[in-house]
């Protein structure tokens, strides 16, 4: 891991080409390489599969959707962090076991333990409150993956505080693409999700539909639970 690490970091330091390409790989592997961003990809699997999305076209952009909140949230949380003088996504001991509550929420909504906030889109209308569900469910997920998404992002933001000045373009372009690559898992997940579900002719009520809403919402616990362990 340290030696991808360093890699990654050597190759976002090369020509313009490499770096671009080594920050959108970066912002891929920032999801697969976590346990708690990875544990976006059974959530939006098990928000997708919850509200019975008709259309793989819907299914993408929900996910298109729900990334952008997490990415609008880590946003939001870097301006603040860094304007208290903080290390950035720095949330403090309290705020790390509040983001690990956030997971538990969601993993017992998943698992049906407790009332979810999305259910199946029956309207026109009612599709784009999907919409704005996965929107605000990336919200609040975001704020709890902030420690874990700025410790990923430190190459690049190093890189692009340093170029900020001269080549502005291109130092921001570098976030850009990384932002393309964190989103571009969870949108080929939860894209996925739904083609798989009508391939299988799933409907809301069917077992197999039901035990996977169930294991992603047990994975989504077992991200909050090491959460908690890195608070302790």
């Amino acid at each position: 891991m340290t030696e991808l690490f360093t890699q990654l970091t050597h190759a976002i330091e090369g020509s313009a080409g490499i770096a671009l390409s080594a920050a959108f790989f970066w912002g891929a592997l920032s999801i697969l390489l976590s346990p708690c961003h990875l544990a976006a990809i059974p959530l939006i699997v098990g928000l997708i599969d919850g509200q019975q999305t008709q259309t793989k076209g819907t299914a993408f952009v929900q996910s298109f959707l729900f990334s952008a909140g997490i990415l609008l949230s880590i946003a939001i949380i870097g301006l603040i962090t860094a304007t208290a003088g903080r290390i950035l996504g720095d949330i403090g001991h309290y705020g790390r076991w509040i983001a690990a509550a956030i997971f538990f929420v969601m993993g017992l909504q998943l698992m049906g333990v407790i009332s979810s906030p999305w259910k199946k889109p029956k309207t026109s209308s009612s599709k784009k409150t999907g919409g704005a569900a996965a929107f605000l469910t990336g919200l609040i997920f975001g704020v709890a993956l902030g420690p874990c998404t700025f410790a990923f992002m430190a190459p690049v933001l190093a890189l692009t505080f340093k170029l900020s000045a001269e080549t502005p373009l291109f130092a921001w372009s570098l976030i850009l693409l990384y932002g393309l690559g964190h989103c571009a898992v969870i949108v080929l997940a939860g894209t996925s999700a739904e083609a798989i579900r009508q391939y299988l002719n799933w409907n809301e009520t069917s077992k197999g539909a039901m035990r996977l809403r169930k294991t992603c919402g047990l994975l989504v616990l077992i991200a909050g639970l090491y959460m908690v362990y890195v608070s302790i």
